[in-house]
């Protein structure tokens, strides 16, 4: 497996990829209107075979307090190849890149089960003011101490909120 930036030409593989790993196109539209809007901060794919087999968005959050943080949505892998760990893989790779690109930390809305082996917590998203809240809501830092003070954020346009 390869994990590198994506890029034009893979534009319609993700698109197969994400409606398929969600089961219908609504997240498919997302990344494509972040990708319209300017707002795919960092875009990575894992190859397989030559494919596209996994894909991550991350996107810019706007805040209160000037700290840079990062939204994670959506993150895909092919359904014949999900629990084997494309995904950690790409979020790993994704950490790396935003934390070397100044991000602070990073929020996802996502599976309680999941997202904490990636080290997500719903505890230390408790100091973020958002339109979520709940198990589901988790932050990561990338800079320790980044979310020890109240921010509040605001995700880019095309999740509509």
């Amino acid at each position: 497996m390869t994990i590198r930036a994506a890029g034009p030409a893979d534009h319609a593989a993700i698109q197969a990829l994400v409606a398929a790993a969600f089961g219908q196109p609504d997240e498919a539209h997302l990344v494509d209107a972040l990708r319209a809007d300017g707002d795919a901060l960092l875009e990575l794919v894992a190859i397989e075979d030559g494919a596209v087999a996994g894909h991550i968005l991350f996107s810019p959050l706007t805040t209160d307090t000037g700290r840079r943080l990062a939204a994670l949505a959506p993150l895909s892998v092919q359904p014949g190849r999900q629990k084997a760990g494309l995904g950690t893989a790409l979020m790993q790779e994704g950490h790396r890149r935003l934390a070397a690109a100044g991000i602070e930390a990073v929020i996802v809305l996502g599976h309680p089960a999941y997202y904490p082996r990636a080290g997500y917590s719903a505890d230390l998203a408790r100091t973020v003011k958002s339109p979520f809240r709940g198990p589901h809501f988790m932050a990561l830092e990338l800079v320790p101490g980044s979310l020890t003070a109240p921010l509040t954020i605001t995700y880019a346009k095309a999740f509509g909120l």
